[in-house]
């Protein structure tokens, strides 16, 4: 076990509220039991689903807790020997920042199915970034889309982390990539990235697409939510896929949903969300090791620090960011 500190600095939210209702403390440091793994986290990614659970709209989240459905950092201790100590890993989902504490803090303790190994010299700022961005943006291309190479994708939600690195992966894949953004000045950011044609969504964007690619695009991956859903679909080819994975606007539901009037003739709808299992730790290794090579960029908007996490938030729920915001602890 790594000698460490009696306790530790966390962000525990008491209640939903703004941001400044997340409150840094000093925590003992979680003890793990055999099946768990502690951790002594480095960085963490921020999460739209944490500022669901900041504003009260998560479900199944008890409080006081400590948020964060992700970090990256060192096993600290592992009682059942699933890991050795030192080893660098990657956390997420399954609970984390909801049903017992995330990774907002110095250590986190978690279930070891939720842990991926990795090996990398990368800046811990970059792989903070990392694990629920790539889990969720393979996932959706993979299992939600199925997207082939020379295929194309409209990404809905462009300069969202999961809609940048969507763009990287597709493009690794050899597909035309469409993305779009509310804001004109953040098209160069995602033409910077590979992306090819950049919608400016005013809400209606089917049209436009239509007239680059001729009878719509052959897979779609909607990261805004239902406002969006139903234009979306329409951008999309006769046997097309469209895959709900986001819901940037807060809005995930779809009311009296009557399928022949809502979805386009022979255009297939499909879901993604996943967990630490969808991610495997050869996926991880790979993706780190091209981004190490050049091969690959982790969209990267601002980094923070622990001390900045209410200044992080507020950011985040601005929507002024073009990728992935990360605190380093």
């Amino acid at each position: 076990m790594i000698e460490s500190p009696a306790t530790m600095r966390a962000v525990v939210l008491d209640a939903p509220g703004p941001p400044e209702a997340l409150q840094l403390r000093d925590l003992p440091i979680p003890m793990p039991e055999p099946g768990q793994v502690l951790i002594r986290v480095k960085a963490f990614g921020l999460n739209r689903s944490e500022l669901h659970t900041r504003l009260g709209l998560a479900e199944g989240v008890t409080f006081p807790r400590v948020l964060g459905i992700e970090a990256v950092g060192v096993v600290a201790d592992c009682p059942g020997a699933e890991f050795p100590v030192g080893q660098q890993v990657a956390a997420m989902m399954g609970g984390m920042g909801r049903t017992f504490d995330g990774g907002y803090a110095e250590y986190t303790s978690v279930p070891a199915a939720q842990v991926v190994p990795f090996t990398s010299s990368l800046d811990w700022a970059v792989l903070g970034a990392v694990p629920e961005m790539l889990q969720t943006a393979n996932g959706s291309l993979t299992t939600g889309l199925d997207a082939q190479p020379g295929q194309s994708i409209l990404i809905r939600g462009g300069t969202s982390s999961v809609g940048m690195i969507t763009a990287v992966l597709a493009k690794q894949r050899g597909m035309t990539v469409l993305s779009t953004t509310r804001d004109p000045a953040k098209a160069d950011a995602l033409k910077q990235i590979g992306v090819d044609h950049v919608p400016i969504d005013t809400g209606a964007v089917a049209a436009e697409v239509r007239a680059i690619v001729d009878g719509g695009v052959d897979t779609a991956l909607e990261l805004v939510g239902t406002p969006t859903l139903p234009d979306t679909l329409r951008a999309t080819t006769i046997h097309g896929v469209v895959c709900f994975t986001g819901m940037l606007s807060n809005q995930w539901t779809v009311e009296n949903f009557y399928p022949n009037a809502y979805l386009p003739r022979g255009v297939r709808l499909a879901a993604y969300s996943g967990d630490a299992s969808d991610l495997s730790a050869e996926v991880l290794q790979e993706f780190l090791d091209t981004v190490a090579d050049g091969g690959a960029t982790v969209p990267i908007h601002r980094i923070f620090t622990l001390d900045q996490i209410r200044e992080a938030h507020a950011y985040m729920e601005s929507g002024k960011s073009v990728g992935k915001l990360v605190v380093l602890t």
